[in-house]
């Protein structure tokens, strides 16, 4: 699954299940820009970024969707139809049953289970006799998940598969997807603007942003990185060197890197969240673009 072999340096390792590295993908209005990063067996990597940050572009590209310019997808020995995919909807025909869905599906994956396909559908509660159409966004995500479930997938890739679930049903899936990396073998690439999710099951997270990785390394790391301080009146150092600056009624909040906790003490630097700082980050490139 290479899109090219431009790219020489830091190959993959047997820890991983999917490596990607310096990928482009150029459109009118955006360019994804050089992006690398690796799945660890064993891990559960969170990908997060706003809006049109390029999570999406990302993913089809590993995926085979769309051609990237340039740049470098491997699995790591393992094949395509190794990989599990979840999205916000499934591709399956509206008029589908479940049951359809294991028929039609079965004979493009040489690994898959229909013991392992059924155990899913019972563990999920799904009627096999129901149409795609029929059923609620919760059931749509659990279908996709049986099927990534059912042909020994390696690596499982999902996008945005938790948005509009109510908090029980995210919590299955959560735990769906920590059951799956268990046996040390297995990764999964989440990408959700849910990153309450991610601070329950993430082992490491790639932060993107305007096409371009702003971190990459484990979720500790990056809470840790930030700070969030306010206060009533902002002195003109806050407007230089804070990262999201923004007025608030008479006062101000504003994100800092920890390093610069000293220099900020008397604003009582505070933790901050996965959500805050993509919130943060955001407004400081949208102040960027205003000036």
């Amino acid at each position: 699954m290479a899109i090219s072999t431009s790219v020489k340096k830091n190959q993959p390792n047997d820890d991983n299940v999917l490596y990607v590295k310096g990928l482009r993908k150029r459109y009118p209005n955006f360019v994804l820009k050089d992006i690398s990063f690796d799945v660890k067996k064993g891990n559960i990597c969170g990908f997060i970024g706003p809006n049109g940050a390029g999570k999406t572009t990302t993913i089809k590209a590993i995926l085979g969707i769309v051609n990237a310019k340039r740049g470098e997808i491997n699995l790591c020995g393992n094949k395509a139809s190794d990989i599990g995919v979840v999205m916000d909807t499934p591709f399956y025909p509206e008029d589908w049953t479940v049951a359809d869905v294991a028929r039609s599906l079965k004979p493009f994956y040489s690994s898959w289970s229909d013991d392992a396909f059924n155990k899913h559908i019972k563990d999920f509660d799904l009627d096999t006799t129901k149409k795609i159409k029929d059923l609620s966004r919760g059931m749509k995500v659990k279908i996709q998940l049986a099927v990534a479930l059912s042909h020994n997938a390696k690596l499982l890739i999902l996008d945005e598969p938790t948005s509009g679930l109510d908090p029980v049903a995210r919590d299955e899936v959560c735990n769906i997807l920590q059951d799956f990396t268990d046996d040390g073998q297995k990764g999964v690439l989440f990408s959700t603007h849910i990153t309450s999710d991610l601070e329950k099951i993430a082992d490491y997270i790639v932060f993107i942003m305007n096409g371009s990785i702003v971190y990459s390394g484990t979720k500790d790391g990056l809470v840790e990185k930030y700070l969030r301080i306010s206060g009533d009146k902002p002195d003109d150092n806050i407007r230089n060197k804070a990262i999201g600056y923004r007025r608030q009624g008479k006062g101000f909040e504003a994100m800092i890197e920890s390093r610069a906790k000293a220099e900020f003490s008397k604003y009582a630097p505070k933790t901050i969240s996965i959500d805050e700082i993509i919130i943060f980050m955001s407004r400081d490139k949208e102040r960027a673009n205003n000036e």
